[in-house]
């Protein structure tokens, strides 16, 4: 998808928006996936220094925010094609349309700050955490204070951790006005008597299909990730080895949706089969 995206922005002055968000998911997503097999690596060959230096507060604070990266380029990409599929005529709705191209830069650029910001509290609250522990305080105004920065870290990750929650609503909303929109096309086309094989219909069609399925993963994914950032479950649990499980699983079904929705993903793997043939042959 990473290729097939950034190969229709090479040597090009303007990137099309929906190639934008397409790296941009890809990418942060392609990070995570390398950053987690860092993880597990560092576990099981580093488990004594793994602890130590720091280096488990550098592995949560990116995973937190890649992670949060993903939560809302997902979003963003429901919301890019709703804009672009649905036929509503408000004038908000015309006027986000018309300048959807333009925004798309803005809105990335506001999603990875945001998901900075978000990180910022867990790198934090590791370093009060480790000093705690490594070099206690011997007098009692500093350990007090200590104690206020900790429960204060701990209301600011808790807003951040329901700030998530804002791409989820973006998803769920744009996607059920993307379903209102192709109920209020079919109806058109039954009083006009033209028949369901329009190609305007097909690609309703192709999109609801594509946005339902990737709401159904962003939103399992959701409930899994939430489940394991508040430890709901025991550490070595079956209830948390599935959660572990359904995270694994979901960016591999959200790929394979985005390769089936993607024409330009479809015409490179078309040829790449069609190149293996033919060495084959």
């Amino acid at each position: 998808i990473l290729a097939a995206s950034s190969w229709g922005c090479i040597g090009s002055k303007t990137w099309p928006p929906y190639d934008m968000i397409m790296i941009s998911l890809t990418s942060s997503k392609i990070t995570l996936q390398c950053w987690i097999i860092l993880d597990l690596f560092l576990t099981i060959f580093c488990e004594p220094t793994y602890f130590e230096e720091y280096i488990f507060g550098i592995i949560k604070t990116v995973y937190m925010f890649l992670n949060y990266s993903n939560f809302w380029f997902g979003a963003w990409l429901s919301i890019f094609y709703c804009i672009k599929v649905a036929s509503f005529t408000q004038s908000s709705f015309i006027w986000l349309k018309q300048r959807i191209a333009r925004l798309v830069p803005w809105m990335l650029l506001t999603s990875w700050l945001c998901s900075f910001i978000a990180a910022i509290p867990f790198a934090l609250d590791f370093y009060i955490t480790h000093n705690n522990f490594t070099a206690p305080s011997s007098t009692t105004n500093s350990s007090e204070t200590r104690t206020t920065m900790k429960d204060s870290l701990s209301v600011l990750i808790l807003l951040f951790n329901a700030c998530i929650g804002v791409p989820l609503i973006l998803s769920v909303l744009s996607t059920v006005l993307l379903i209102r929109s192709l109920r209020i096309h079919t109806r058109q086309m039954q009083n006009n008597a033209s028949g369901f094989r329009d190609p305007s219909l097909q690609a309703h069609m192709k999109a609801i299909k594509s946005v339902c399925s990737l709401l159904s993963l962003y939103v399992t994914y959701f409930i899994a990730f939430i489940f394991l950032l508040y430890n709901f479950f025991l550490r070595f649990s079956t209830l948390k080895s599935i959660c572990i499980a359904v995270m694994a699983a979901c960016p591999t079904g959200h790929t394979l949706v985005l390769i089936w929705s993607n024409p330009k993903c479809r015409e490179l793997l078309a040829r790449i089969w069609h190149h293996i043939n033919c060495h084959v042959r």
